[in-house]
């Protein structure tokens, strides 16, 4: 069996990923990515042996990889042996045994409310861009939402009366999410008044919009966070930090574990339970300033 016969078969396992399984683009890319490597690495079917992954993943250890690129290649290599096996391309699921990294699991960065607060509010001018980084900022903060999933928002997913959204996340699973008074009038705002002044007739139903009238995208989101955190005397923060600041107050204020995973559209608890490590480190911090005997 010839390279070009492994390589199609990628480009079908990437497709049935996409269509049948419903994976996002992001995910797809990955696998798609992981998997063209291996495929320079392992000629054909018949050398995707256990010896040739670890080879592979070997040379990523060499290569400097980290633990998380370890075990994502380590991932997409089950699955697409898992796949091949089912479709005849291989007699075993010989990558079944390969074992996965264990990720080290840094402790995500995490605003103070005093500081998420000076940051929501430090778009300050009434212009539609303004108007449009404030109600993005309150959103973020307010749902916890992923960027990618705060892009794809369209006005139908919006229930400003029920301050409401129905959020389309990994796997195209979607959730409904709530948010407050305060990100419901930012948001409101926007949509009665800045947003109709960058509209340009291309964006359709998107909520949020561009400088030059179409979708926003994450990068643009990126840049936007990160201004108005130089401007409120924050340090590298990104969306994904306003994520991580939303998931720990609602739990620092009282909320349930399984709630701020429903929240947060985790598809496993021990994903959302990193964040009570957070609180905990915080309340060391109190302690440690607040405590006499400390």
């Amino acid at each position: 069996m010839s390279n070009s016969q492994l390589v199609e078969a990628i480009e079908d396992f990437a497709e049935y990923q996409r269509l049948v399984r419903g994976r996002s683009e992001a995910t797809v890319r990955g696998y798609r990515s992981d998997l063209k490597d291996l495929a320079r690495s392992v000629g054909s079917f018949a050398e995707f042996t256990l010896n040739a992954l670890r080879s592979w993943l070997a040379e990523a250890v060499y290569a400097g990889k980290s633990r998380a690129t370890l075990a994502r290649r380590t991932a997409s290599a089950r699955a697409f042996s898992t796949w091949a096996t089912r479709q005849g391309y291989l007699a075993t699921d010989v990558a079944s045994r390969l074992a996965t990294p264990k990720i080290q699991r840094d402790l995500p960065q995490v605003l103070s409310p005093t500081q998420a607060e000076e940051l929501v509010t430090a778009p300050s001018a009434d212009d539609a861009e303004a108007q449009r980084d404030s109600a993005i900022l309150e959103l973020l903060y307010a749902t916890g939402m992923r960027v990618g999933e705060l892009v794809g928002l369209d006005t139908q997913d919006l229930e400003l009366s029920r301050r409401t959204a129905r959020v389309t996340g990994k796997g195209n699973k979607q959730r409904i999410v709530p948010f407050g008074t305060q990100a419901a009038r930012a948001v409101q705002l926007w949509l009665d008044d800045g947003r109709a002044q960058l509209d340009r007739g291309e964006a359709e139903d998107a909520v949020f919009l561009g400088m030059r009238g179409r979708r926003i995208d994450p990068r643009q989101v990126r840049r936007i966070v990160e201004k108005s955190a130089q401007k409120s005397g924050v340090r590298e923060l990104t969306p994904h930090g306003l994520r991580h600041s939303a998931a720990t107050h609602l739990l620092e204020g009282g909320a349930d574990l399984r709630e701020v995973q429903e929240m947060l559209g985790h598809s496993s608890l021990q994903t959302t339970q990193i964040y009570t490590h957070v609180s905990a480190e915080r309340l060391k911090e109190v302690f440690l300033q607040a405590h006499p005997r400390a």
